[in-house]
């Protein structure tokens, strides 16, 4: 399918968590969004469909806004079509930092999710890049002889997992190595230069920087797990387009595999 051509740390909504219960993106992804500063303040407005295959099962959407240098983003997410029918899934998330030179660093992250009646709330403050506190709500319940733990230098010189996904038109793209923490997780995305292609929705039109993503997990999660062994062979792939009118480039576009089918996660809207 072609687009339109605690140092506590359960399952939070991530761009990169690729069973569908936790956005599989979102690819945080994942981080779908783009804004920038150049004078005031710049807004801007993001939408994607996520489908299994043909099969629509979420929607997400995303504002930010940049003033100077600070930024926030706020982003929110819904299943829809069979998905709405099989699970009431949903999550609010946020993040607001400072724009650097190379990268987007975060402030303070937070993710609010829904799943049936259970409600988990995910807060992580950044310092300098460095984690300095985090807290999931109600704490989850791990067996140690299987949870790989996270370490206190796993939290240092890392990226949130919303708008670490997104990139100042300076920086480097692909190849990178993003280093992600988002509450309960640390890993490594890894991306490598696939070409161009063109891209159009809602608001754009032009061309997107292709990347091939490989997903290198370090710590918080459970040893063994079926979806984790599973992406760490399997590779995945990511558009980032330039935001029109703002100095940055943020993904438009993933393909995920996963074991019952191929994620996919598209810009409806772009800007504006």
């Amino acid at each position: 399918m072609e687009p339109g051509v605690e140092h506590v740390q359960s399952r939070p909504f991530r761009c990169y968590r690729f069973p569908f219960d936790a956005f599989s993106a979102g690819v945080s992804t994942c981080g779908l969004v783009a804004s920038a500063a150049q004078a005031d303040e710049v807004r801007h407005t993001s939408q994607y469909d996520i489908s299994l295959g043909i099969l629509p099962i979420a929607t997400a959407s995303f504002d930010s806004s940049f003033d100077g240098k600070d930024y926030k983003i706020t982003g929110s997410f819904a299943a829809a079509g069979i998905a709405k029918i099989l699970t009431k899934t949903s999550a609010e998330t946020s993040v607001s930092g400072k724009v650097l030179a190379n990268r987007l660093q975060a402030d303070r992250y937070n993710l609010v999710y829904h799943q049936g009646k259970r409600t988990r709330v995910y807060d992580v403050e950044y310092r300098n890049g460095d984690v300095a506190e985090t807290t999931i709500k109600p704490a989850p319940k791990r067996n140690p002889e299987t949870w790989i733990p996270v370490s206190d230098k796993d939290l240092h010189s890392v990226l949130d997992p919303l708008s670490g996904l997104i990139f100042p038109a300076d920086a480097k793209i692909c190849p990178n190595r993003l280093p992600i923490f988002d509450g309960e997780s640390r890993l490594d995305l890894v991306l490598s230069p696939m070409g161009t292609k063109t891209f159009t929705a809602d608001g754009f039109k032009g061309e997107a920087i292709v990347c091939e993503i490989r997903y290198q997990p370090k710590s918080g999660y459970k040893r063994g797990r079926d979806d984790i062994e599973y992406l760490k062979k399997t590779p995945m792939e990511i558009w980032f387009a330039k935001s029109p009118g703002a100095n940055v480039y943020a993904p438009v576009y993933a393909r995920i595999p996963t074991r019952i089918g191929q994620l996919y996660v598209t810009a409806v809207k772009y800007g504006g």
